[in-house]
């Protein structure tokens, strides 16, 4: 078996609501022979780029709904796929994905395509990851859209309802990824939810999706903590950018509770907006978020 898996084109064939061009980088310093695969919508030389991240078991078809509304209103939209996920290539040993593996693909990347006003937009392992990106270059960074994440430092508690999404999560290797979806957003067709299964042809594939809920720093020791602590703390002090917060209400894990802790977090960050159906996967509400982000970023 190749160490690297690239899934087919053809399962990325016609899915619903993502019209979108594919962009590669295959020569991203640190990372060889990997190919990670992009979204670039919207004008160039824009007042703002949106720098929006999925998490896990995701991929940027979770934007699809947001990125229309954003390139409307005149902005840029960059969308990557972490690898182990979407159309970027994925290590077939799960050993190969660790915290500071896919946090510094990221920072790569940001440097690579030389982005500038961005409004970082994360959710789940978008922010864990992501939040560490703005203060080693905050120059780059003019805005934050975070949605239903928390700082991985590894000196809080981790939730009972994280806890037990782990145990569920090691004990399916081959993770229905698209039942997940259904189950969380009830509101997906099922050739929507079928979207979210289009990067995985097989369990094989699914390193990614496998190792991430082990990722999660559970002591001060972990891989990425430190450097998380160190974001948690200049976002408190230091940061300058506006902030749009949201919360989908209906999250067991990553939601009321824990955002309006992370509010209190950030620097001048106002009360969340609170969307009352919205889930985990609140892009899958995106319109509604996106439309309330406007009059705040």
């Amino acid at each position: 078996m190749s160490s690297i898996l690239r899934t087919p084109d053809e399962r990325f064939v016609n899915l619903p609501g993502y019209p979108f061009a594919p962009h590669y980088i295959d020569d991203l310093a640190g990372y060889p022979g990997l190919r990670i695969h992009y979204l670039d919508e919207g004008p160039r030389g824009t007042a703002k780029t949106f720098l929006c991240l999925h998490g896990q078991p995701t991929w940027s078809y979770l934007y699809r709904r947001m990125i229309p509304l954003f390139t409307a209103a005149g902005h840029r939209v960059v969308a990557p796929d972490l690898l182990g996920f979407g159309k970027s290539d994925k290590p077939a040993n799960d050993a190969r994905y660790t915290f500071m593996f896919h946090r510094d693909m990221l920072r790569n990347l940001v440097e690579r395509l030389d982005l500038r006003n961005v409004v970082l937009t994360v959710q789940d392992w978008g922010g864990l990851l992501g939040l560490t990106l703005p203060m080693e270059m905050p120059e780059r960074f003019c805005g934050l859209l975070i949605m239903n994440t928390a700082f991985a430092t590894g000196d809080v508690p981790l939730p009972q309802g994280f806890l037990d999404w782990r145990a569920y999560s090691n004990q399916n290797p081959d993770l229905a990824v698209g039942k997940l979806l259904a189950r969380a957003c009830p509101h997906l067709t099922p050739a929507e939810a079928d979207a979210y299964d289009a990067p995985f042809p097989d369990a094989s594939f699914k390193g990614g999706v496998r190792r991430f809920p082990n990722l999660v720093p559970d002591n001060p020791d972990a891989d990425g903590a430190a450097l998380s602590r160190r974001a948690r703390e200049w976002f408190r002090t230091a940061w300058n950018g506006k902030t749009f917060m949201a919360v989908g209400m209906k999250d067991p894990v990553l939601g009321p509770a824990v955002m309006r802790a992370m509010a209190a977090l950030i620097r001048n960050c106002p009360p969340p907006h609170e969307v009352p159906q919205g889930g985990h996967f609140l892009q899958e509400w995106g319109e509604d978020v996106a439309q309330a982000a406007f009059r705040v970023l």
